[in-house]
C-alpha cells in the first residue's frame, strides 16, 4: 500500500469547492492514498468549509496558517486566483525551512482535473502562472 498523500485546500469558491468536491468523490471511491487534511476559506461558514470542518479537517481562515502544519502537508492545492497568495506561500515555506511541501497552481489542478473527471469542465477563469 502507497503512503498516504496529505493535501490542503486554499480557497473553496467556484472552482476551488467544484475540485473539491471531485477530490472527495475520487477519495471515496478508495482508488488513492489521498487524504485531505485542511482547507483554508475567508468564509468558514460557507457550506463547503463547514462540511470539511464536520469530518473533522482542519479549516483555517487565513491560508498562510497551513504553513504552520509543517512537513504534514505533502501538497498544497492553491485555488485561490491570487499571484501574490502564491509569492506568499513560497516565502513563508521556505522562511521555515519546508523544502517537503509542493504548491500547486490552479493551472496544474486543470490538468489533474481533466485527467480525473468524467467530461466536467471546472467553472470559472483559469489563472495561470506559478
Amino acid at each position: 500500500m502507497s503512503e498516504t498523500i496529505n493535501v490542503a485546500l486554499l480557497g473553496l469558491g467556484r472552482i476551488g469547492s467544484q475540485f473539491a468536491a471531485g477530490l472527495v468523490a475520487h477519495i471515496a471511491e478508495g482508488a488513492s492514498p489521498i487524504s485531505i487534511v485542511a482547507v483554508a476559506e475567508a468564509n468558514p461558514e460557507s457550506e463547503v468549509a463547514a462540511k470539511f470542518k464536520a469530518e473533522g479537517v482542519a479549516v483555517y481562515t487565513e491560508a498562510l496558517g497551513i504553513v504552520e502544519m509543517g512537513v504534514e502537508v505533502g501538497v498544497i492545492f492553491d485555488l485561490t486566483g491570487m499571484a501574490d497568495m502564491r509569492q506568499s506561500l513560497r516565502d513563508s515555506l521556505r522562511e521555515v525551512g519546508n523544502r517537503h511541501t509542493v504548491i500547486v497552481p490552479e493551472v496544474m489542478v486543470r490538468l489533474l482535473w481533466s485527467i480525473l473527471s468524467k467530461g466536467e469542465d471546472l467553472t470559472g477563469p483559469l489563472r495561470e502562472g506559478y
